[in-house]
């Protein structure tokens, strides 16, 4: 059977995001009632949308039977899928990044950078990382009694750590922080080129392109200096680095360069910010963890389960299949909900309630299987580190106005969050 027109449409909605309420209802309906069905709107070619935690790891582990790459790896129409590929050369996707790749390419393209985001390699920057969290806190402190903890502190903080490792310099942070922003709120009129509400696909499609545009002006420079000028950077490795024994093409290493600088902090900052709302509106757990700061690792597993800032990748089936008792076709495109497996009540105990001491934590706001999220253990430091040196200052706090989220089904989190505060 299909969706309901109105479920359906709370799934792609970005407002229904924005809203958080409405896109959790939604959810919470299919899990119950339909957890694997099709989605029938206007303007979209059909797709399944999966809802249940055991069904997107069963989609994710299977790498070669559900591609990233054969169709766009995010929710398009097809009237802006069929002008990707007319400017692509019949790629449906504007980057050719690790997301929009299969095996062999995705495992030779991962393995360039790998290194950098393991654990022992990281282990070597968090003296650094925890310089830079104090001085935002420094920052958050000298504002006295009121700040906007996304702006001040949960946007800023991640962007400088993930810029520092990729080698842009920090006089650039506040144009990546723009472009990053207008490439992944196209939907938001907050935060888009437009300054508007994008109700047409082609509109919205030309404001991407144009960010795609600058990003790639910015890093073809950069590409350029780093294969005179190579330095111990992140930046360094991409330029001259080589897959298949040649170094990597245009696109690729463009690609490479923008999904590090776009995703390397902005899931990061989505899930600080929605941290402390949690905490915000439920006092006894910021209690709990500023008591015991033992818990702060289980607490930011939880934030990110609870905030999941990356809402969904697509899936197409390269054969016909079975999924959860449903027949699959070859060709078939996926939705795959991270929000909705994260709040699935089959895993999770009180899903609805945030629980800073939550375990086991067995969310999928990372992924799962190869594609499983590349900067995943420089994230959990950074939010880490940060709770570590703010929560002993941090006396009290509570919201100071409305918090609002970004409009948009792909990657958001709070844009406005005004607190009151009290430091030590």
């Amino acid at each position: 059977m299909a969706i309901p027109d109105e479920i359906a449409k709370d799934v792609i909605d970005p407002k229904a995001y924005g809203d958080w309420d409405r896109s959790h209802a939604a959810f919470a309906w299919l899990r119950k009632n339909a957890p694997l069905d099709v989605a029938k709107i206007e303007g979209f070619d059909p797709f399944w949308v999966v809802t249940r935690h055991a069904d997107i790891l069963n989609i994710e582990r299977q790498n070669d039977l559900f591609h990233n790459e054969d169709r766009s790896a995010t929710l398009t129409t097809i009237e802006a899928d069929r002008r990707v590929r007319e400017m692509m050369g019949g790629s449906p996707n504007l980057l050719r990044s690790l997301v929009q790749m299969d095996n062999p390419d995705h495992m030779q393209y991962r393995r360039l950078t790998q290194s950098w985001f393991m654990p022992q390699n990281l282990r070597k920057l968090e003296d650094r990382i925890r310089e830079i969290a104090r001085g935002f806190i420094d920052n958050m402190a000298a504002k006295g009694t009121e700040c906007d903890f996304a702006r001040d502190v949960a946007f800023l903080y991640p962007l400088h750590v993930i810029m520092e490792v990729l080698g842009v310099p920090a006089a650039d942070e506040p144009r990546m922080l723009k472009l990053t922003q207008e490439l992944f709120g196209t939907q938001d009129p907050d935060v888009n080129r437009a300054g508007k509400e994008m109700d047409d696909a082609g509109e919205a499609l030309n404001m991407i392109n144009a960010t795609v545009v600058d990003f790639m002006t910015y890093f073809n420079a950069m590409t350029e200096d780093r294969r005179q000028n190579p330095r111990e950077d992140l930046a360094s490795v991409i330029a001259n680095g080589s897959v298949y024994g040649q170094p990597l093409g245009h696109l690729e290493a463009m690609s490479y360069y923008i999904i590090a600088a776009t995703a390397g902090h902005d899931t990061t900052s989505n899930t600080t910010a929605g941290a402390l709302w949690a905490l915000a509106e439920n006092p006894g757990e910021f209690r709990k963890v500023k008591d015991d700061l033992s818990l702060i690792p289980a607490m930011v597993e939880e934030s990110i389960r609870w905030e999941t800032p990356v809402k969904h990748f697509m899936r197409t089936a390269t054969a016909d299949t079975e999924v959860a008792g449903k027949a699959i076709s070859k060709g078939d495109w996926l939705f795959l909900s991270y929000p909705s497996g994260n709040r699935d009540e089959a895993v999770f105990d009180a899903p609805y309630v945030f629980k800073a001491d939550r375990t086991p934590n067995k969310h999928v706001a990372f992924g799962y299987g190869a594609h499983v999220c590349l900067g995943q253990h420089l994230g959990r430091m950074e939010m880490r580190v940060l709770w570590e040196e703010l929560l002993p200052r941090l006396k009290s706090f509570e919201l100071n106005g409305p918090a609002r989220r970004t409009q948009a089904n792909f990657v958001s989190g709070p844009k406005e969050l005004p607190i009151r505060f009290r430091m030590t």
